[in-house]
């Protein structure tokens, strides 16, 4: 998978996202969410694709969505203005990988699956946790592969036809353990299956000051 390629793939998507992918992915668009809201204040959304989420984010948070593709961004452009949604500060291209933001400039960061889709995972969790403030969370809805079994076998097998849709079907939750293991400023706080079918979670990441991390709750 390369940035170019991804984005050809979800140029393709544009027309038919919400269609295909709407009802699979609202389970998780309803966490991710709900989470960001408890947060509050500035909020990024990575990969906001087509905007679907940005109605059920509140009028008091301040909304920023970045994606790659720019046919997906129109239908976000749109919905914005269809539904006045005045919250809404910008949105934008925008590589997951190399934000354009400033450091600490998000209360939290909303990826929903994204990280799965990138060609560098850890990157673009580097590049969120930079542009989070400290006391502000990472708030993640991802794709997570079996680690054993029939399943572990196809998803391993459907790897070559799914990375050029843009997506991998082979992605291990130990991925985000990992990373978060090399980083002082971050603690996992949640980790929950979501439907369908448990093949998606939910994941919070803290950000903490430079000096102290948190203990999950």
């Amino acid at each position: 998978m390369d940035t170019a390629g991804v984005t050809k793939a979800y140029d393709r998507w544009a027309p038919i996202y919400d269609m295909v992918f709407g009802p699979v992915f609202r389970h998780g668009r309803s966490a991710a969410v709900q989470a960001a809201e408890r947060v509050g204040g500035r909020i990024l959304e990575v990969g906001v694709g087509t905007g679907i989420s940005l109605p059920l984010y509140s009028r008091q948070s301040r909304v920023t969505g970045v994606d790659l593709s720019d046919p997906m961004l129109d239908k976000a452009r749109e919905r914005v203005k269809r539904g006045g949604l005045s919250n809404v500060e910008a949105i934008q291209v925008g590589d997951a990988e190399a934000l354009v933001f400033a450091d600490e400039s998000y209360d939290a960061v909303v990826a929903q699956y994204v990280v799965s889709a990138v060609p560098h995972p850890t990157r673009a969790l580097d590049e969120f946790a930079r542009v989070c403030r400290p006391g502000g969370e990472i708030i993640i809805t991802t794709r997570v592969s079996a680690h054993e079994g029939v399943r572990e076998t196809i998803e391993k097998a459907l790897m070559p036809i799914t990375s050029r849709l843009g997506f991998r079907t082979d992605f291990p939750f130990s991925l985000y353990t990992d990373w978060a293991a090399t980083r002082p400023d971050v603690s996992l706080i949640e980790a929950r299956p979501i439907p369908p079918l448990g093949h998606f979670s939910l994941v919070r990441f803290a950000k903490h000051g430079p000096t102290s991390k948190g203990i999950a709750q």
